[in-house]
């Protein structure tokens, strides 16, 4: 029951920052291209600049930040980052300073790239912003953000970090054990199988506990959007312990719920191929439905891959996870006409 759920969380600070449960609709002319029953979950409709995945985590973060007092909150992503974009607009709302740190995760873009879609919204919305150079250092950009934060703590700000690396306490993955707790009262897991983008894990990992911790037992497929799926298995396994400890009850997971997959992953994080501009073109075109070039479209491009090959079976009922991300659109521009995908 839904109940369990609300039990687990209800220890933890939280700071309300969504106030209804975000629909989910059918997909009818898609799912008939694809052969399959399929709805999707909007969760780019979170609200608060442009909403996201990302609103739900940070209900946990900025709760836990005010319990302690912080007037300034930090963050670490990619230049195109939708995590720093909403925890800016968070910040604000609540009236913090933010500090952004973005990384160089994606080379070869252009100035479009560096100052529309989210980082134009990062200006927008406040956030001080600070550059690093590495982009596949977790620990490092981590690093360098308490070196920040330390620097603000001697100018007598009280700093918050949100951290990057997975070493942390996955404290956003409990936005996702609440997600799987709306599912359920919207009567929406009449699904045999959930596809989720699958980066930092967070979203993927919270949303199988969630759905485990609530005794349903259809698949949850994440399909691999920065890491290989061997490396992210291993990184899903360790947030989903972390996740057991840190609300303190058992862990509902068994090895063999973790599903990636990454066939549609290469070029790597953050650039378009052949699959995701297919999959942005058939969203849009089909469906008026627009996906992002870095996570819902590579995750909707997988989800097509499967339902080609037989991995999602004809005629299933599938549940696609739409985690935002609109914002980078307007980014990638050049990219889009690039592989046709725009005139």
């Amino acid at each position: 029951m839904p109940e369990t759920i609300d039990a687990l969380l209800a220890p933890f600070p939280r700071t309300p920052f969504l106030s209804w449960s975000t629909p989910v609709e059918p997909l009818p002319r898609l799912g008939k291209h694809l052969g399959i029953d399929l709805r999707v979950k909007r969760d780019d409709l979170t609200g608060l600049a442009f909403g996201g995945n990302k609103v739900r985590k940070l209900e946990f973060y900025f709760g836990q930040a005010l319990k302690e007092g912080a007037d300034t909150v930090l963050i670490t992503g990619a230049v195109q980052s939708n995590y720093v974009r909403v925890v800016a607009a968070c910040a604000a709302r609540l009236g913090l300073d933010c500090h952004v740190q973005l990384e160089e995760r994606v080379s070869g873009q252009d100035d479009t790239y560096r100052s529309s879609g989210n980082v134009l919204l990062d200006d927008l919305l406040g956030a001080h912003r600070h550059a690093f150079d590495v982009g596949e250092d977790e620990e490092g950009a981590d690093a360098r953000l308490h070196e920040i934060a330390g620097e603000l703590s001697r100018q007598g700000r009280r700093p918050y970090v949100i951290p990057l690396s997975p070493k942390h306490p996955p404290l956003g993955s409990l936005g996702y054990l609440a997600c799987a707790a709306e599912l359920m009262r919207q009567g929406a897991l009449d699904v045999d199988q959930v596809v989720v983008p699958s980066g930092s894990g967070l979203t993927h990992s919270g949303l199988l506990f969630g759905l485990r911790t609530l005794g349903w037992q259809g698949r949850v497929i994440g399909i691999c959007v920065r890491r290989a799926a061997s490396a992210q298995a291993g990184r899903l396994a360790r947030h989903i312990d972390r996740i057991a400890t840190l609300a303190g009850t058992g862990n509902p997971v068994r090895d063999g719920d973790i599903e990636v997959f990454d066939d549609v992953l290469h070029p790597g994080y953050g650039k378009l191929n052949n699959a995701v501009s297919d999959a942005l073109r058939l969203a849009a075109r089909l469906e008026g439905l627009l996906v992002d070039p870095v996570y819902t479209a590579r995750a909707l491009a997988g989800l097509i891959a499967c339902a080609g090959d037989g991995r999602i079976p004809k005629r299933s009922r599938t549940l696609f996870l739409h985690t935002g991300g609109l914002p980078a659109l307007f980014a990638y521009q050049r990219d889009l006409q690039a592989h046709g995908v725009t005139g």
